[in-house]
């Protein structure tokens, strides 16, 4: 990262590079798949608990246009399909230039984060992009909380983001060993009850 500064000249060549790799990797992937494909996932992490790792003007300059690049190749090869980035950390910043560079949905939606708050997220951004994620917060309340405290936390969750659509449920992170069974099952049975 320090040669996003220190070096941009270099950086940029460097990104170019692995486009293009990126770019080959993604017509291989897309003609042995062929019309099997519904959502295509990319990963990119660019935030921290605090917010973004790279002001929105570096993203803009290094990022946006090769996002724009191989996320249009993607959707010039298989036109239908729906693109989804992996996201995490704060990177509210950065969401209207990913939208612009045509991301279509964004993963895990990591609500305990500067700036993501989910309702301010879905009123600001909820018409331009799926927010995948952000069902239920898996550093705080699904490890530690009673499983009422999940089953409230997830249903108030839910009906910030079920409405208009542009939500998939899903919890913030993968579940860890150390989150009781119980809380799991009161998660799930939360969306249920909203359902």
């Amino acid at each position: 990262m320090y040669n996003f500064a220190a070096n941009p000249k270099l950086t940029h060549a460097f990104l170019d590079e692995l486009l293009e790799i990126h770019r080959k990797n993604l017509e291989s992937y897309m003609e042995a798949c062929g019309d099997e494909i519904d959502i295509i996932g990319f990963g990119d992490d660019m935030g921290m608990q605090t917010g973004p790792q790279i002001s929105p003007a570096m993203y803009r300059e290094l990022f946006k246009p090769r996002h724009a690049a191989l996320w249009g190749y993607a959707k010039k090869l298989k036109p239908k399909v729906k693109l989804c980035l992996h996201c995490c950390g704060g990177v509210e910043p950065l969401l209207g230039d990913i939208i612009d560079a045509g991301m279509d949905s964004i993963n895990p939606v990591q609500t305990n984060c500067a700036g993501m708050d989910l309702a301010a997220l879905k009123k600001k951004y909820g018409r331009d992009i799926t927010l995948w994620g952000g069902g239920c917060d898996t550093r705080d309340v699904l490890p530690n909380g009673t499983p009422q405290q999940v089953r409230e936390h997830v249903l108030r969750n839910l009906e910030i983001m079920f409405k208009d659509g542009g939500f998939v449920f899903q919890q913030v992170h993968n579940i860890l060993a150390d989150v009781p069974p119980v809380n799991i099952e009161a998660m799930f049975k939360a969306v249920r009850e909203f359902a």
